[in-house]
């Protein structure tokens, strides 16, 4: 049992990633007509050093808030990286400026005590849930499912920071493909770099690699994660259409072994003559428009049935075969838009002005 909760308590520590304020900045000024008159909870924070506080404190007017609601988790030391072993929590509610000079003074930061330990699933937590219009903040990796779930049943709009395998577990892909859940502004190709306690920077340089766990930015060690943001707040990127302008050959696109599409190995390079089911890149989220793709269910395009009996609905592992050969995870595509038609001289049909452009410049 001595060995058990050491490894739980060494696998608790990689949840302990801290977001940048640059990072919550870059993101949220995407949302702001979203804000507007909204409770706003940060359910995963020590409010008092916590970046998502600080930002919708001080922007608090500016985005019109009704109300900003942060929870800490067993931690009343004034220190970040404290390791959660106080016999109480905290929560913090504050309701603006009271004396004009638009910066939120502590006389203004109401403090309230748990009677428990702040867990964002205990019922105290959970009646600060209720009351939240929208949520902001960066769960623990390792409860990510459990926390999304959550914001599910109880019919929670939310911008959170996940990892990026989130995308495939079964529960949140299938949120994904029902337009429940969705990629954020920031590019999944962004480097996120989070603020970790000082016993993990030290394990850090001395067992990780640099630049690939971590990184030294003015003398101060960032890990580095595999991160994302998730929402369910629309946002304009996501109405963006994907120009296309590769043509359909069945020597490029070669079908694959298990399933009836063909395989798409890059985003950019989805052909815009096939109407038919593809399978694509996870990071082609990263340009989904729902209005103009549909994401599909891979069991429906196979008759294996190993393959319908398998409960996620995108082609994982090794069942992503041409000719034998494994590719990686793909999500399965159709085109909503009808596609291009090409003709002799491979002149098209009218496209949109840009989309035509587009094309002509990569003749």
């Amino acid at each position: 049992m001595a060995n058990k909760n050491l490894n739980q308590a060494k696998n608790a520590k990689k949840d302990e990633f801290y977001t940048q304020l640059v990072d919550i900045e870059n993101e949220l000024k995407h949302y702001k007509e979203h804000f507007k008159d909204k409770v706003v909870l940060c359910n995963c924070d020590d409010p008092r050093v916590s970046n998502f506080f600080h930002y919708f404190s001080y922007n608090f007017e500016k985005l019109g808030l009704k109300k900003l609601i942060t929870t800490c988790y067993k931690n009343q030391e004034r220190d970040l990286f404290s390791q959660n072993d106080s016999e109480r929590a905290i929560w913090l509610e504050y309701n603006g400026d009271k004396n004009g000079n638009r910066v939120p003074d502590p006389d203004e930061i109401g403090i309230n005590y748990f009677e428990g330990d702040g867990d964002f699933r205990s019922k105290e937590c959970i009646e600060l849930l209720k009351q939240a219009d929208i949520v902001v903040t960066n769960p623990p990796f390792s409860l990510f499912r459990e926390y999304v779930a959550q914001l599910m049943e109880y019919d929670k709009k939310f911008v959170i920071i996940g990892n990026k395998n989130a995308i495939t577990y079964k529960d949140c892909f299938k949120l994904i493909k029902e337009n429940k859940m969705w990629i954020g502004n920031t590019p999944m190709s962004t480097d996120l770099h989070f603020e970790v306690p000082n016993y993990y920077q030290e394990e850090f340089i001395k067992n990780k690699k640099q630049g690939s766990a971590y990184i030294i930015e003015d003398g101060k060690v960032l890990g580095r994660a595999q991160a994302i943001w998730l929402t369910n707040l629309d946002h304009s990127k996501r109405h963006e259409n994907l120009i296309l302008f590769k043509k359909y050959t069945p020597e490029d696109y070669p079908k694959y072994d298990n399933y009836d599409a063909i395989n798409v190995d890059k985003t950019s390079d989805i052909p815009a003559d096939y109407n038919g089911a593809m399978g694509v890149p996870i990071t082609f989220l990263d340009k989904y428009n729902p209005e103009q793709f549909e994401i599909l269910d891979a069991r429906d395009f196979t008759n294996i049935e190993r393959l319908t009996n398998k409960s996620y609905a995108l082609i994982k592992d090794a069942d992503g075969c041409i000719n034998g050969k494994n590719k990686y995870a793909r999500i399965l595509i159709r085109r909503r838009q009808p596609a291009v038609q090409y003709v002799q001289q491979e002149e098209t049909l009218p496209l949109a002005a840009e989309e035509q452009a587009e094309y002509n410049t990569k003749k």
